[in-house]
C-alpha cells in the first residue's frame, strides 16, 4: 500500500436513494446521508431530501440531463476520490440502485483503485418499484414467472446494443425497459419484427412515485405512438408483457 492510501481517512458510501419519493429511500441510506461531510448527487436522486440537510453538508451536483449538461464519468470518479483524500465521508446519492445501470460499479472500481475505502447502501430499484406502483407486478402467477430488466439507452441497431432482441421477444417474461424514451419505437418494433405478440399489454410510468406521476396505457404495437403523442419524457419506465394488463384492475381502487 502507498503512503497516499495509507493516508487516506475518508470513504465515499455509494447510497441508491430508491425511484424518487424520499419516502422511499432505505433507513440506512438516509443515516449515511446525514452523517456525510459532502453529497455527490444528480438529478435522479431523491433530491427533495437534499433541503432536509445540515448547512455544514456539502452538495455537489454532477447531474446528467438528456441531451443537456453532463458531468463525464470521469471527473464524477475524479470528484468521489478527492474528496475522500480530503478525509471527508463522501457519500454518492444516486437514483433507484446504484448498481443497476447507475453505473456505481464504476465508482466502486474507480475508488478501490485509489485506494479509497467504499461501501454500498442498496436502493429501492425503480425496475421494480415504479411498475408496482402503477400496478404492474414485475411477476404475477399464471402470467409471469421472470422479468428482464434491460437497457434502451441505445437502439437495437447500435453497434453498442448487446441484447438479444429475438430471445427477449420469446422469452415469455415481463419486459421492463429503462432509459428507453427515446428509442422506444425501435425497440418495440424490432420487437414485434421478432415475433412478439403486437397485442401484448404495454404500460408506460414518467415521473414514477412522484406527484406528477403519469401513466399510459397500449400494447406493444401501440404503446411508442402513445408516448410520443402524450410528450413523455425522462425518466419514465415501460413494461411490457402480460401483467401490463394488470394495471387497471390493481389501481381502479387507489386514491
Amino acid at each position: 500500500m502507498t503512503a497516499e492510501a495509507e493516508a487516506i481517512t475518508g470513504q465515499v458510501v455509494l447510497v441508491g436513494g430508491g425511484p424518487g419519493d424520499p419516502g422511499l429511500m432505505t433507513v440506512a441510506g438516509r443515516e449515511a446521508l446525514f452523517a456525510a461531510d459532502v453529497v455527490v448527487t444528480d438529478r435522479l436522486g431523491p433530491v427533495a431530501v437534499l433541503e432536509e440537510l445540515d448547512a455544514r453538508i456539502e452538495v455537489i451536483d454532477v447531474g446528467k440531463i438528456p441531451f443537456g449538461r453532463a458531468t463525464p464519468q470521469e471527473e464524477i470518479n475524479r470528484i468521489l476520490v478527492d474528496q475522500a483524500r480530503r478525509g471527508r465521508t463522501v457519500v454518492r446519492l444516486k437514483g433507484g440502485d446504484s448498481l443497476l445501470f447507475g453505473r456505481g460499479g464504476e465508482e466502486y472500481l474507480a475508488c478501490t483503485a485509489a485506494g479509497v475505502p467504499v461501501r454500498v447502501i442498496p436502493g429501492v430499484t425503480s425496475a421494480l418499484a415504479v411498475p408496482a406502483l402503477a400496478g404492474v407486478p414485475a411477476t404475477h402467477r399464471g402470467l409471469s414467472q421472470g422479468v428482464s430488466v434491460i437497457s434502451g439507452h441505445v437502439p437495437p441497431d447500435n453497434p453498442q446494443s448487446t441484447l438479444d432482441y429475438g430471445a427477449l421477444a420469446r422469452s415469455g417474461t415481463t419486459l421492463v425497459l429503462l432509459m428507453a424514451v427515446t428509442n422506444l419505437e425501435a425497440i418495440t418494433a424490432e420487437l414485434l419484427a421478432q415475433g412478439l405478440p403486437a397485442d401484448t399489454p404495454a404500460v408506460t410510468v414518467a415521473d414514477g412515485s412522484m406527484p406528477t406521476q403519469r401513466i399510459l396505457h397500449g400494447t406493444a404495437a401501440t404503446i411508442a405512438s402513445a408516448c410520443a403523442e402524450a410528450g413523455i419524457e425522462p425518466p419514465a419506465i415501460t413494461v411490457i408483457g402480460a401483467v401490463a394488463g394488470l394495471s387497471d384492475l390493481l389501481t381502479a381502487g387507489a386514491g
